[in-house]
């Protein structure tokens, strides 16, 4: 064969095979998407995995949590709880046991957009974003600036494009509106206005929590409508570690059960500091904090739907920092994501909180394998998993974007390798040797997995140096910045009606102008 006719053929081949790449898959023929099975990886043993849940009763019944509310205290003590002399609330080993018979294990985080609707049963794993970031992050000059409601929103749209994301939680703190219930309201707002995926967010004051609902019950077509499908979900610090009720959290979780909203029940202790240094002992506290708060939770309403929220940080020894980008954060996190499996409990953990202040190699590496082991522990949930940096204090659009393809990359492996009749390829194999050119290239199996079989980053430069050369060097940043420039220029969504915002605006103080919500 000449080479000009193998030239032909390699270009025919590669215009192909880029036809079939650009052309639109179906959701689950894709090569990664949301709800992928997990849990190949498992740090601890099952005896470790037994161990830990002896120790988590014994804190329970022995030790209990401090400073719980007289709502708190009446609720458990009626469900079989003791109040110590000491005025530590207790769970006795059957009060756990008969809770955990109760808890709901089916839950659905719905969105505004059924297509978004996550279902967190078994260890169907979904990426998200979340944290309470103070600064955005100038991913050119390294510059940090408060975060504003309109940063909120922006995050929000950009979230909404981006398919290996699926769910927004709130991200970065409205540092522009300093009154507690105007931060706390309009960033629901913003949040719900910015994308049709499932939205979680927090709240400081019960009050906060039923004016948001309020605004909620409107978007959703009334309180029946909402209670259905609630597409907000409340992130809860219900403790403070280590084995502490926060009260205003407390009062706010008993709003949320009763107004129909999941919770994600979190405790994030930071190992050395306010859980145990050594990685065992945080997994014990953290999973014994969040097994009171489920006790709570399902003592209120039995079957309201909660998640296993167990956030366990880590320290820098050596300065007390936190370092939420090393390899312990990733062992932790997976050994909680364990617990949760353990329980069989819907459960999300963290991941992707990285130190570098930057999007720069740090950053990548420091996602790249807390976010491979955290993908593949079992969890349903990964939260923070996009855009942070500095350990939570910073947030980078373009960032959240590079992020979305480390993602897909880490779906992928969740996935794993099919073998059957047809991926184990003797046909093609004795098709290419024994009469084929020799290579796989061009063949009818290459082009008919290329999409199921292979995950595509958008930001990954994989051309030749030449062909890179030719299109200006572009660096994964370079693209990442065209990428978020495309969405604030051209996508601004209009789930929620103007109509219908007119009418939240003229019942609740809205600060984000509709001006800044619209394409100029």
């Amino acid at each position: 064969m000449s080479e000009a006719v193998t030239q032909n053929r390699r270009r025919g081949g590669r215009v192909a095979r880029q036809a079939i790449r650009s052309a639109p898959l179906a959701e689950e023929a894709r090569a990664v998407r949301p709800g992928l099975e997990s849990g190949n990886f498992k740090v601890l043993s099952d005896l470790q995995v037994k161990r830990i849940h002896t120790a988590v009763l014994d804190v329970l019944e022995n030790i209990g949590l401090a400073d719980a509310i007289p709502s708190c205290i009446e609720i458990i003590t009626a469900a079989g709880g003791v109040l110590k002399d000491n005025g530590r609330l207790t769970f006795p080993r059957a009060l756990v046991e008969d809770m955990l018979t109760k808890v709901n294990r089916n839950v659905v985080l719905y969105g505004q957009d059924p297509k978004h609707d996550m279902e967190l049963t078994g260890s169907k794993t979904y990426f998200g974003t979340a944290g309470a970031a103070v600064h955005m992050v100038d991913a050119h000059t390294g510059e940090y600036r408060e975060s504003t409601t309109q940063d909120l929103y922006d995050i929000a749209r950009q979230v909404d494009k981006l398919d290996n994301i699926h769910f927004f939680q709130r991200s970065v703190v409205c540092r522009d509106l300093p009154d507690p219930f105007d931060m706390d309201f309009n960033t629901c707002y913003a949040a719900v206005s910015g994308t049709t995926k499932h939205v979680g967010s927090s709240w400081v004051e019960p009050h906060h929590v039923e004016k948001s609902l309020e605004m909620l019950h409107m978007i959703a077509g009334g309180e029946k409508k909402w209670r259905e499908r609630p597409f907000v979900s409340m992130s809860n610090c219900f403790v403070v570690p280590p084995l502490k009720f926060a009260e205003d959290a407390c009062r706010c979780l008993e709003v949320s059960v009763r107004g129909g909203m999941p919770v994600l029940l979190l405790a994030a202790g930071q190992a050395g500091a306010t859980s145990p240094a050594s990685l065992a002992g945080a997994v014990v506290q953290e999973t014994a904090e969040v097994l009171a708060g489920l006790c709570y939770v399902n003592a209120i309403q039995p079957g309201a739907p909660a998640i296993f929220g167990t956030w366990p940080f880590v320290s820098d020894l050596r300065t007390g920092a936190m370092s939420g980008g090393s390899g312990e954060q990733a062992l932790l996190v997976a050994a909680c994501a364990q617990m949760g499996r353990f329980y069989d409990l819907p459960t999300g953990v963290p991941s992707g909180m990285c130190d570098s202040k930057v999007p720069d190699y740090q950053a990548g590496a420091e996602k790249g394998y807390n976010h491979a082991v955290t993908g593949n522990s079992g969890t349903n949930l990964v939260y923070e998993s996009a855009g942070m940096h500095a350990s939570l204090l910073g947030f980078c659009m373009e960032s959240l974007v590079l992020d979305n393809d480390t993602i897909g990359s880490v779906l992928r492996t969740v996935r794993g390798i099919e073998v059957n009749e047809d991926t184990l390829s003797l046909d093609a194999i004795r098709s290419v040797c024994e009469e084929g050119p020799g290579h796989y290239l061009g063949s009818d199996q290459t082009l008919s997995v290329m999409q199921s079989e292979y995950f595509y980053p958008d930001t990954g430069e994989r051309s030749s140096p030449n062909e890179w050369d030719e299109k200006g060097k572009p660096t994964a940043l370079s693209i990442a910045t065209e990428m978020v420039k495309d969405t604030m220029a051209n996508h601004h969504p209009r789930h929620i009606s103007d109509k219908m915002d007119k009418e939240i605006r003229a019942e609740f103080d809205i600060k984000l102008p509709r001006s800044l919500m619209t394409k100029g």
